[in-house]
């Protein structure tokens, strides 16, 4: 079948009107799971998305559904997905790019008179980046049922608030029945958020698996007392401990090379007061590698490393597992598909592992699934300063628009002038 191209104008035009939403002095943007600027943003891409044509639903996690009808009822649809949703220090492309490049395929079709025989369905998952409410990814996994709807309803912000109230606050409380809802197909599109296309200089990843990852809530418990009077070895300072175990969380991804990422995102420290040596910190610790024998040596080393930090600083620490995925392969069908679509356009492609947890993920266990990248130009992501280039984003929407009309089955073809 002959390749279409996307409008990569309207695309830009599209992405950087979406980036105003919530945009921060930095150029990034800052639009947190369920908050005002979060439903600016998805009443922008549902008034975009019925312009190109399409219906909308909300289900009861707040996922919203745009479908372009195919001409076949009973095919189950292609689905396009990924969030809207930001870090509080993020940038303009980290999700909004495959919402968007998954509205374009629609426009574009539109553009071209090209009918296919599936549903095309474009997908905004609810809190994929866990930044607001914890978990991540938990829109997507509601949907699959790998996250109880209950449970995630009940999920808090720091400031108490619940899902369930954020939802009904900017009016995403939706009625449509989560799970049971036919998939044929997922893609999702996204931005690498490292360096190794950029350093390679292919111009798409076709992603065949993730990387494992494992998250814990490490409690460090010691002795409030005052800052002044107390002599040095008689105190037991619970931010001392947590101290040298951050840094051992950070050689511990060291030592494995470029397979191995840890880090200590999150810390909450008691009572947090001037005059009072703290008494305890909770730390968040992040181990992932692409072996899962060796993620169990790391957190092996961290155990390690807990006992000694005790035995050194009179603390005690406690930790606790909290969340992991992976892991998974992606449909090598679907991959593939990707690889021969890249190259057929005439873009350089390779096979990549994801790191970062997408949507796509939880997706693997209820469709054959397709996620692949484009380069982060500046090789960095959750920053202000994250970037692709217009022509990276054209690339692939390009691949994501050919690929999705060989599994939707083409009905109508344009004229080949």
């Amino acid at each position: 079948m002959k390749t279409v191209k996307v409008d990569g104008e309207r695309l830009w035009a599209s992405l950087m009107e979406m980036g105003r939403i919530g945009e921060t002095p930095g150029g990034g943007c800052r639009r947190l799971a369920l908050t005002d600027e979060d439903k600016a943003a998805r009443d922008l891409f549902c008034r975009w998305a019925r312009d190109a044509g399409c219906t909308i639903t909300v289900d009861g996690i707040g996922n919203i559904f745009a479908r372009r009808d195919g001409t076949d009822p009973d095919a189950a649809p292609v689905m396009i997905g990924s969030h809207l949703d930001t870090v509080p220090t993020g940038g303009k492309f980290d999700g909004v790019y495959g919402v968007l490049a998954g509205l374009e395929v629609v426009r574009r079709l539109n553009d071209l008179d090209i009918a296919t025989s599936a549903p095309i369905e474009i997908v905004v998952w609810t809190n994929e980046e866990g930044a607001r409410f914890s978990p991540m990814t938990l829109g997507s996994s509601v949907f699959t049922g790998d996250i109880a709807l209950d449970f995630a309803l009940s999920r808090t912000d720091p400031e108490g608030v619940t899902i369930a109230e954020a939802l009904e606050r900017i009016d995403y409380a939706g009625n449509e029945p989560i799970g049971g809802r036919p998939v044929g197909t997922y893609f999702e599109v996204h931005v690498e958020q490292g360096p190794l296309l950029k350093e390679g200089g292919e111009r798409i990843g076709a992603v065949t698996g993730s990387f494992m990852a494992r998250y814990f809530v490490a409690t460090v418990t010691g002795e409030a007392a005052h800052v002044g009077p107390t002599l040095m070895e008689q105190r037991h300072d619970a931010l001392v401990g947590a101290a040298a175990l951050t840094l051992e969380i950070d050689r511990i991804g060291r030592s494995r090379g470029r397979e191995g990422r840890s880090n200590a995102p999150h810390i909450e420290l008691f009572p947090n007061v001037r005059g009072v040596i703290p008494s305890e910190v909770r730390l968040s610790c992040d181990l992932r590698n692409s072996d899962p024998a060796e993620l169990a040596k790391m957190e092996q080393d961290l155990q390690a490393a807990i006992a000694r930090i005790e035995g050194e600083r009179g603390v005690s620490i406690a930790l606790e597992p909290y969340f992991e995925f992976g892991p998974i392969r992606f449909d090598a069908a679907m991959s593939g598909l990707i690889s021969e679509t890249a190259r057929e356009i005439g873009l350089s492609c390779r096979d990549i592992l994801t790191v970062a947890g997408h949507d796509a993920v939880p997706m693997t266990t209820c469709c054959p699934t397709a996620l692949f990248f484009i380069p982060s130009d500046t090789g960095i992501s959750h920053n202000e300063t994250e970037y692709s280039t217009p022509e990276q984003c054209v690339d692939g929407a390009d691949v994501l628009l050919n690929a999705v009309l060989r599994i939707a089955s083409v009905e109508v073809v344009p004229p080949s002038n």
